[in-house]
């Protein structure tokens, strides 16, 4: 059987997830050059898979012509005319399902990643936890493509060089003659978001270097006011949240020194550009799989499970345990600051 020479590759969901695909596609399309990649997802995304060989970029129009069981007769319609050979399904929920089956029925190779769900609900449990690393996301969507024939090496991954600053985005941050470093001090489950008054106090040290320029990360009206508050008169912190466009925000991140991070998609977006990243984990935990890419394990920075052991208590951070209100306080800023000096 010929190997595919068109994948469509489908991965519409959340910000850091669709992230956490991009170093598989670049490495695949490294190692397999004559092989053309559509990847189907939300149109805020394309600029993600900017810059990487044969890889092309479909919107998906979930509000309108997508929308609904019609919409997704339509967008297998729309697909179909691209010459599609094989689906990878890196998302495998409902809507996903419903397009890769309607390829396979029309005798085109699908597969789709498993995701694990026994392993991670095996790690999170209250009960008869099994503390254990399961797979990470990466090597699920690599074990994806070998399932359609192709085998991809992680290893010694390539990144595109550093983003050009455009004058915009310069009017903003300077130039560059300090280290720079990222703070995105938001995620979406409060369990998974540091203290404001310890994140304060590892803000405040990092600026106390006039060597470092700090830039502070987010979105939306409340978050914004936040960075301001964080911000605290410092001559060498910038809130840029709210004030670049989603590109610009992507090419300033490119130049960071080193970003701290949430689990969240910042640092999925950062770990994608080649930057170090430095998390922190309160009800999450690496071992479920979504370690930023490339990153040594001791740049994930985890609450204590010595005085919460119940941890981790969730995967994506949306469940509440009664007595782990406080578990982010058990990473002392100290430590921060101890591990970004070290690491740039």
């Amino acid at each position: 059987m010929s190997k595919p020479k068109h994948i469509l590759v489908i991965r519409l969901s959340a910000m850091g997830d669709v992230a956490m695909t991009v170093p598989v596609l670049r490495a695949f399309s490294f190692q397999y050059p004559e092989t053309k990649i559509t990847v189907v997802s939300r149109p805020f995304f394309a600029p993600f898979f900017n810059g990487i060989p044969n890889v092309s970029f479909f919107g998906v129009d979930v509000k309108e012509r997508h929308k609904g069981f019609i919409g997704l007769l339509r967008l297998f319609s729309d697909l179909r005319k691209l010459n599609i050979d094989a689906v990878a399904d890196l998302h495998n929920v409902l809507r996903s399902k419903v397009v890769r089956t309607l390829f396979a029925l029309s005798g085109k190779q699908v597969a789709a990643t498993d995701k694990g769900r026994a392993e991670k609900k095996a790690l999170t449990r209250l009960e008869n936890k099994v503390f254990a690393p399961v797979k990470s996301m990466f090597q699920r969507h690599v074990e994806t493509f070998e399932k359609i024939g192709f085998k991809i090496s992680l290893e010694n991954p390539m990144f595109l060089e550093k983003a050009k600053l455009s004058k915009e985005i310069l009017e903003i941050t300077g130039e560059k003659i300090q280290k720079w470093i990222g703070i995105a001090p938001f995620a979406q489950y409060e369990s998974k978001v540091y203290p404001q008054d310890l994140m304060q106090n590892v803000l405040d040290g990092l600026a106390e270097n006039n060597n470092h320029k700090i830039f502070l990360f987010g979105g939306g009206d409340a978050e914004i006011e936040k960075l301001n508050q964080l911000q605290n008169q410092h001559h060498n912190v910038i809130v840029v949240a709210g004030k670049l466009k989603f590109q610009e925000e992507l090419d300033l991140i490119s130049n960071l020194d080193l970003m701290l991070s949430m689990d969240s998609g910042n640092a999925h977006i950062a770990a994608m550009l080649g930057v170090k990243v430095i998390t922190l984990w309160g009800a999450t935990h690496p071992y479920a799989g979504f370690k930023p890419f490339n990153q040594p394990d001791d740049f994930c920075i985890t609450a204590d499970r010595q005085q919460y052991p119940l941890l981790p208590t969730s995967v994506y951070g949306n469940k509440k345990v009664e007595g782990y209100e406080d578990i982010m306080r058990s990473i002392k800023p100290n430590f921060i600051l101890e591990k970004i000096s070290a690491a740039i």
